[in-house]
């Protein structure tokens, strides 16, 4: 995994390196300026000017100090460098006004507007990770200024105007081609719509390791490995039964298409059995788009539950009173894991009886995951849409406590949420993925990693990761416009041996 901090979280770990383990703050900011250089002069390589020039914006913070540190490593590099200070030099920090002194020995020159239209590279170190507040007046001028020039844009740590926990635009941003990030990955580089501003992102190491967290790890995470790692272990003498069977109460009149996909993901996925219960309507649509899987309608669903390992229950379900009595039943008549969504979270949403059946599930330990996506988040926590966006996982989170589930709220950037309080922040998937049908594939590939033995918060976390991965894969084979839901279960579900996902 890769840690996400929060701007209060890399302060504290800043600061316990510096003056617990007694790395000094020079040292950081030398080694942060260092690992900077390295990625300015990877960019200017394919510059074509013989006097390569660079223009920076700094502020009098320490993210300034990188930049003046960073403007005196170019320079012993022969690249011309023209600074640019904006803010109240009365502020600037001991580390600022120790670098700024070294420039005196070194060719920089200090400027009060840029010398040219164009530049090799523009670097922005005017804010570090701690703003918090709408950009005005100097500042928001110097982020225009820096949007306007033509060149490459680096910013150090990340781009100035970006919220650094939420990825908001405080007014204005700077529009980066890369940025480098130190320490570990900001929440808000991975956010929408900071990721967009923040171009590649390249962590560096600069002396601040897993160390500093002196027993207090940051809250999210976000998964890394690849699919091959991220799958369970599958043993050679298992068979259908052991591999888990996944009862699927999905599909409805006119809506057998979500029952195929949720079905067809949990086989793909791993699961050893699918049982349907999904009305009759649906039987030869079933039979001949997933002759796999068993079938029964909602007169064998006790029957069925004793069959079962794991439940999964609201694709293309409706909203029927027979549908809502299946819920009631697979709530109430069973303690096996369960995965739910779509319109079996419409009934949690406007049922009391049925939302206090689930959090009394989930206070007894019971395996539950609900999938919502914003439209869905928002009936269950009963505030608009627009109150959300931003905030998916401070809701996510506060939802997955009181009801003692896992949620995975669903989004451009999904979040999973444990009723720990712990954050799995999904970095796979692409806009291709916004189709129908794409939410049926992930229940079913939940519920089949649940089948196969993995706890709620894993499953939720691996199924999400894998969902996007693969998801990424199939747009990199026939374009984001192209992408359905269907593509996700077909033969390209499982990348080939040779395709990292590096490569997509």
């Amino acid at each position: 995994m890769q840690y996400l901090v929060t701007a209060q979280e890399m302060k504290e770990y800043d600061n316990y390196t510096i003056k617990e383990i007694g790395i000094p703050g020079l040292v950081l900011m030398e080694r942060a300026a260092l690992e900077a250089c390295k990625v300015a002069m990877s960019m200017l390589e394919s510059s074509s000017s013989v006097q390569k020039r660079a223009f920076l914006i700094a502020g009098y913070g320490n993210n300034g100090g990188d930049g003046l540190a960073l403007a005196r490593m170019l320079s012993e590099r022969r690249v011309k460098v023209e600074i640019l200070c904006v803010g109240n030099p009365e502020k600037a920090t001991e580390s600022w006004k120790a670098q700024r002194k070294i420039l005196e020995h070194f060719p920089v020159e200090f400027v009060k507007q840029p010398s040219f239209p164009e530049y090799d590279i523009i670097i922005d170190a005017l804010f570090g990770v701690g703003l918090s507040r709408t950009v005005e007046g100097e500042y928001a001028r110097a982020i225009n200024c820096m949007n306007a020039l033509y060149g490459k844009k680096l910013a150090l740590d990340i781009p100035s105007g970006i919220h650094s926990d939420t990825g908001a635009v405080l007014g204005v941003a700077v529009k980066a081609d890369v940025t480098v990030t130190f320490g570990f990955l900001k929440r808000g580089l991975m956010l929408f719509p900071g990721c967009e501003y923040a171009g590649k992102v390249i962590p560096a190491d600069i002396g601040i390791t897993d160390r500093a967290f002196h027993g207090k790890p940051p809250g999210m995470f976000a998964l890394d490995g690849t699919a091959e790692e991220l799958l369970p272990v599958r043993k050679a003498d298992g068979n259908k039964g052991t591999f888990g069977k996944v009862l699927l109460i999905a599909g409805s009149y006119n809506m057998a298409g979500a029952a195929v996909l949720a079905a067809r993901a949990s086989f793909r996925i791993g699961a050893g059995m699918v049982k349907v219960i999904t009305p009759k309507e649906n039987r030869v649509i079933l039979q001949t788009c997933i002759p796999e899987a068993m079938l029964g309608t909602a007169d064998t669903l006790t029957q069925s539950l004793a069959w079962a390992d794991v439940i999964a229950i609201g694709p293309g379900l409706g909203r029927s009173d027979e549908a809502r009595k299946m819920l009631h039943t697979v709530l109430f008549e069973s303690r096996l894991p369960m995965v739910i969504d779509a319109d079996a979270l419409f009934f949690i949403a406007e049922d009391i009886s049925l939302r206090q059946g689930l959090k009394d599930c989930g206070a007894q330990g019971r395996k539950l995951i609900l999938t919502p996506h914003p439209g869905e988040l928002s009936g269950l926590m009963h505030k608009p849409v627009s109150a959300l966006k931003g905030h998916l996982y401070a809701y996510g989170s506060e939802l997955a406590m009181e009801l003692q589930t896992v949620v995975a709220a669903k989004d451009a950037r999904t979040v999973i949420c444990s009723p720990k309080g712990e954050l799995c922040l999904n970095l796979t998937g692409n806009s291709g993925m916004g189709t129908a049908g794409s939410g049926d594939v992930l229940t079913g590939m939940i519920a089949g990693l649940l089948a196969q033995g993995m706890q709620a918060f894993e499953a939720a976390c691996v199924g999400v990761c894998l969902h996007g991965l693969y998801g990424d894969r199939v747009a990199a084979q026939v374009s984001e416009y192209s992408c359905m839901a269907g593509d996700l279960v077909s033969e390209q579900f499982y990348p080939d041996e040779e395709q990292s996902p590096e490569s997509s």
